[in-house]
């Protein structure tokens, strides 16, 4: 019975390319036009297949996690993409239309209203993984938001410290800024801005691995009288700073939350300050959080429309100056990203195990996938208190970019990157400073 409506399901929705499916009973079927290279799965047991007839969307990865669902041509973003690419809604499954209107109905009353205690906690499930996996995948710097590849051949090391260039010239830092970096992360934001801007700078998160590591490269490169790492929540800070950056971080805020975070930036601006925020975004707001993601990766998430951002910018004051959107960079930042993982499975399985591998490489390749299929992109918002401090035109952005490339090609390895050489021929290069 679930075979068949499994079965049934599936020739409605696959209409573009192809799949077959091997099921329990050890029958196989085809489905779609039959288009090359076509995808082969097996579902092993009867509870994987009453799962994945259940609710699909949450099932199939916890099932390809356990080894239940295995994927015998292709890989996770192939199989994710096809379905991806079969999504109108009179194709959907029972199974899926009834999970999904059960998880907008159960996510509308908390609308992801995130206490302190749950922030940290959040930020805990998914930062506070071992450094070395983190090393393993990302650049040399430890980005891990969006790259900006101005050049496709870019190199993702180039990439991202084209992405930390472009964000210090659209904020206009000036030497001895006050600056607060908002989920600083391992710290290369902070770092930069203090190297390249001569600035003095505040980075604050929730993890504590974060901020081992990051404090740990202040010091190794002699700039701990300059950069200071926090274990602090942005509605703990006090003060007033010439510029704010948060890179990456906007994510785990939580709807409820974004009048107290803007609210908080307006009240931490100088008055002739500017902020950048990096952030995900979707074309419209969701109904619910990706159940998958939510449960296994980044609990207490919320990837926004900016429709529900905006309003909240202008309540607290900020004027918005400049949104620039960045469309498929990200996708080919965790193209990169999965690419090295892959590469690094034996790694990876010395520090966890294949479920593990099999999560995050699903993990992977389903954000991927988000942003080639679904429309995802990243938006950078400049704000500011006041509307002089923003240059007329944007031609001072690319005067920015030279200005700060010229003061890169003094810094060893920043300016490797720029030569083409690579960060292996650097003494003290960064990942050594970690």
């Amino acid at each position: 019975m679930l075979e068949q409506r499994l079965d049934s399901a599936l020739r409605g929705q696959i209409t573009d390319g192809s799949i077959s499916v091997t099921f329990p009973s050890g029958q196989t079927r085809a489905y779609g036009n039959g288009a090359d290279p076509g995808i082969s799965i097996s579902i092993r047991d009867t509870g994987a297949l009453r799962a994945i007839a259940l609710d699909p969307t949450l099932a199939v990865p916890e099932m390809y996690m356990e080894g239940r669902l295995t994927i015998e041509r292709g890989d996770p973003y192939d199989l994710i993409a096809l379905f991806k690419s079969n999504t109108a809604p009179e194709r959907a499954t029972a199974g899926a239309v009834i999970g999904d209107t059960v998880r907008a109905v159960l996510r509308a009353p908390k609308a992801h209203g995130i206490t302190l205690g749950a922030a940290r906690a959040n930020v805990a499930h998914h930062y506070d993984l071992s450094e070395e996996l983190y090393r393993l995948f990302l650049d040399d710097d430890m980005q891990y938001s969006c790259a900006f590849f101005e050049r496709e051949d870019m190199s993702l090391d180039e990439a991202q410290l084209a992405k930390k260039r472009l964000i210090a010239a659209k904020m206009l830092v000036e030497p001895g800024a006050r600056v607060l970096d908002i989920g600083c992360g391992w710290g290369g934001m902070a770092l930069y801005l203090a190297r390249v801007c001569d600035a003095r700078v505040t980075g604050i998160t929730l993890s504590q691995e974060q901020l081992r590591v990051a404090t740990a490269r202040a010091e190794a490169l002699g700039l701990s009288d300059r950069v200071s790492f926090e274990l602090r929540d942005y509605r703990e800070m006090v003060g007033e700073f010439d510029n704010i950056v948060s890179v990456g971080m906007f994510e785990h805020v939580g709807q409820r939350q974004f009048p107290v975070f803007f609210e908080t930036a307006s009240r931490l601006l100088a008055p002739e300050g500017t902020m950048l925020l990096h952030a995900i975004g979707q074309p419209t707001p969701p109904r619910y959080n990706q159940p998958f993601i939510e449960k296994y990766i980044f609990p207490g998430g919320h990837i926004p429309a900016l429709s529900q951002v905006l309003p909240f910018v202008e309540k607290a004051g900020l004027l918005l100056r400049d949104i620039e959107i960045l469309t498929l960079h990200y996708a080919k930042t965790l193209a990169a990203w999965r690419e090295r993982f892959n590469a690094a499975r034996d790694k990876v399985l010395a520090l966890y195990d294949e479920r593990f591998i099999r999560m995050w490489d699903f993990y992977l390749a389903g954000s991927e996938a988000s942003f080639r299929h679904d429309n995802f992109h990243v938006f950078h918002l400049q704000l500011v208190r006041d509307q002089e401090r923003i240059p007329l035109t944007r031609a001072y952005i690319p005067r920015e970019l030279a200005r700060l490339r010229g003061i890169e090609a003094g810094i060893p390895d920043y300016a490797a990157l720029h030569s083409g050489a690579g960060l292996a021929e650097v003494p003290g290069r960064m990942r050594e400073t970690g």
